[in-house]
């Protein structure tokens, strides 16, 4: 692959880069608020009919810029310790690297089969469990336990991806006791680590068409401002929701998936 491949939008028009520009400022608008972004911006990539290498490599570029933007933001809003963050994000982008790289030699296709039922799980614990508010409550293991969970969702995220904010989300506030707009914002910085690790690896192979992921990026970061601001002001009156629509709308996109 030459570098001009990797900088110029291969077989995608001008007008396509406007459409997928307009799409990632949805997408960066409902990721920043309950995750699951991709659910929008991966259709909208793979009916260019690009390579599937090149979706999903360009893919990461525009949503670490969309997740940056919404980290900024919670931070800014004071939802976000960087000094506390910062620990937990390290061992996430070590759990991506590790999953993007083992993704290249291992077929993901059982995960299209186990996911489906987590996301249920997280979308009936966000519904039933009186811990997803913004109010703290005591955790249930120490950070010290907690670490491997990081690095494990890391790993995920890196290895397959769909879900990985809902994981990162529900485990800190039903594990640590996070309140959920708080939670969220930690997300944020988990996925922006753990989405570095991604774009390292695939951005190694050559599979990143960095024109098209830099464009598409701004509109996510336009729809991270937005959405970050309506959690924020909002709270979990808006997270939880849409929290839970996306978990099963995840789930029906991945079931549909497999059987088609």
């Amino acid at each position: 692959m030459t570098l001009m491949t990797l900088l110029e939008p291969v077989s995608v028009s001008p007008v396509l880069f406007v459409v997928l520009t307009g799409v990632a400022v949805v997408s960066g608008t409902v990721d920043a608020i309950a995750g699951g972004g991709g659910l929008i911006m991966l259709p909208a990539l793979i009916a260019t009919g690009l390579p599937p290498h090149l979706v999903l490599g360009t893919n990461k570029v525009q949503s670490i810029m969309g997740t940056s933007m919404a980290t900024w933001r919670y931070r800014r809003a004071g939802l976000l310790s960087l000094r506390a963050g910062l620990p937990l994000a390290a061992l996430s982008l070590l759990g991506a690297v590790t999953g993007s790289l083992l993704i290249r030699r291992i077929d993901g296709r059982a995960l299209a089969l186990i996911v489906p039922l987590l996301l249920v799980g997280v979308a009936v614990y966000t519904m039933l469990s009186r811990r997803m508010e913004d109010h703290e409550a005591p955790p249930r293991i120490g950070i010290g336990a907690y670490r491997p969970v990081v690095t494990g969702i890391g790993f995920y995220d890196g290895f397959f991806g769909p879900g990985a904010g809902q994981f990162y989300a529900t485990s800190l506030v039903s594990l640590r006791g996070m309140g959920l707009t708080r939670a969220m914002g930690l997300t944020k910085l988990l996925n922006v680590a753990s989405n570095l690790g991604s774009v390292i690896v695939f951005a190694s192979g050559g599979q990143v068409l960095w024109l098209l992921g830099l464009t598409v990026g701004l509109g996510a970061m336009t729809g991270a401002m937005i959405g970050s601001r309506l959690a924020t002001r909002h709270g979990a009156a808006v997270i939880r929701p849409l929290l839970v629509t996306v978990s099963l709308l995840l789930t029906a996109k991945l079931i549909w998936n497999w059987f088609a």
